[in-house]
Formats: structure tokens, C-alpha cells, sequence
């Protein structure tokens, strides 16, 4: 889905795997909205209508992770509309979001930002962050979520004065600052694990201990990894 959720898994492939057989799995990759190369357009209105969440619910993958509050949106409302079913495994690690603002919108304090549009990817992580970092300066109705696309395109939009602010993650946390864009505010969401009923305990633990290596190796060393990083921008 983007290089900070996958990171742990994308490095088993490169270190771990080579080393652990305690488990064989494979890997999806689906289009996101961090990706550089993706075309797909999410709607305010569609919680399944996405490559990942098609995948998951035709049977084509069992296991996947997105933020703690999308994950939970999408256990609750497959159940109400009769798609496949997940159970919510794991929390994992955090990730950075934040407001972006060229110097041009003139924006330098979150009220600033006050029936502003702020581009954001519906009903993910960035959406609901944004509505957790902006509902300490202004209330719920003042703070304006539009999507304007790709995290490229969004950062692209602020740039070009389409919005005034958008809402990113890292690697684009540094595409931004690189641009020259403003941090207006900074919070932080935290990775859920859903799978399918049919993904039994001990499996689960095999992969979760499998990427607790991982971890391990990434903070003893993060340079073998970075490339992930520079492919999910395209080294913009």
C-alpha cells in the first residue's frame, strides 16, 4: 500500500526470508495513493471502492494493513454490507501525517486553514488525522476535506494554489519540504493488521515474529531499505 506501512514486510523480502523459513507467504502490491505511478481516484462516498479493499474482499489476499481508523471503518461496515469479513490482528507501528501549505496560500497556523480546502485521501489515514489535528483549532464544520488525488497530486494542487493545504505522509513529508512547503501541523496514526477468519493463530504469529526481525534490522540499519522510499516517489 505505501513504503512506511509495508516497510517491515517489503524487507523480508530483501533480508529476512533469506534467512527465516518459519513461514512462506507472498506479497500484492495494489495501486495507493502514495505511489507515484497510481491513477486511481478515491470517492468521499466509496469506503470499498479501491484496489486493496477488491483484492481483500474477492479472495486474493488474507492479510493487509492500512491505519488503525480505516481498518476499524471497513471491519464495522463489511459486516453491515455483507462483504468478506476481517478481524483486526495487530496494531503496528506509527506513521507521521501533516498539513503542507505553500507560502502563496499564506497560511501559518492551523486556524489559518479555517473552510480552506485540505487535500486528503477519503476515508484513510490522512482524512481522519486531519480531522484529529485541525478539531483542536476549529470545529468539524470549518475544516474543509477535498481530494485532489495522489499524495504527487495533492502536494502538486498546494503548490499551484488548487488547495491550501494537503495531508501526507513520509516519504512525501520530505517531497514537500524539498518543494519548499510549510508544515503547519503534525500528528501521528497508528498501522492496524486485518485478516480473514480463515488466517489461523499460529500462522499469524510465525508473520508477526517474522516482522518483529525486521524491525530489528531496519533500526540497526535503514540504508539497504531506502530504495523503497525513492520508488514510492519516483525520486521526485
Amino acid at each position: 500500500m505505501n513504503a512506511v506501512h509495508d516497510l517491515p514486510c517489503s524487507s523480508l523480502a530483501t533480508r529476512v526470508s533469506s534467512r527465516t523459513r518459519a513461514w512462506t507467504s507472498s506479497s500484492v502490491t495494489t495501486p495507493g495513493m502514495a505511489q507515484v505511478t497510481t491513477s486511481h481516484f478515491v470517492k468521499f462516498d466509496s469506503v470499498f471502492d479501491r484496489p486493496l479493499d477488491s483484492v481483500y474482499n474477492e479472495g486474493g489476499i488474507d492479510q493487509y494493513r492500512m491505519c488503525e481508523w480505516g481498518i476499524m471503518k471497513r471491519a464495522v461496515e463489511a459486516n453491515t454490507q455483507g462483504l468478506r469479513g476481517r478481524k483486526i490482528v495487530a496494531l503496528g507501528a506509527s506513521m507521521s501525517k501533516f498539513a503542507s501549505s505553500s507560502p502563496a496560500t499564506r497560511s501559518t497556523t492551523s486556524r489559518d486553514a479555517e473552510k480552506q480546502p485540505i487535500a486528503v485521501t477519503p476515508n484513510n489515514g490522512s482524512d481522519f488525522t486531519t480531522l484529529k489535528m485541525m478539531e483542536g483549532f476549529l470545529a468539524q464544520e470549518h475544516v474543509n476535506r477535498t481530494n485532489a488525488g495522489s499524495m504527487l497530486k495533492r502536494l502538486e494542487a498546494v503548490r499551484d494554489g488548487k488547495v491550501a493545504a494537503a495531508s501526507v505522509m513520509e516519504p512525501w513529508i520530505s517531497v514537500a519540504q524539498k518543494w519548499g512547503l510549510r508544515i503547519l501541523i503534525e500528528s501521528h496514526s497508528t498501522r492496524s493488521e486485518a485478516a480473514g477468519d480463515d488466517l489461523d493463530g499460529p500462522t499469524l504469529k510465525k508473520m508477526f515474529r517474522a516482522q518483529a526481525r525486521a524491525v530489528e534490522l531496519i533500526e540497526k540499519d535503514p540504508t539497504p531499505f531506502i530504495h523503497y522510499f525513492i520508488r514510492e516517489t519516483g525520486g521526485c
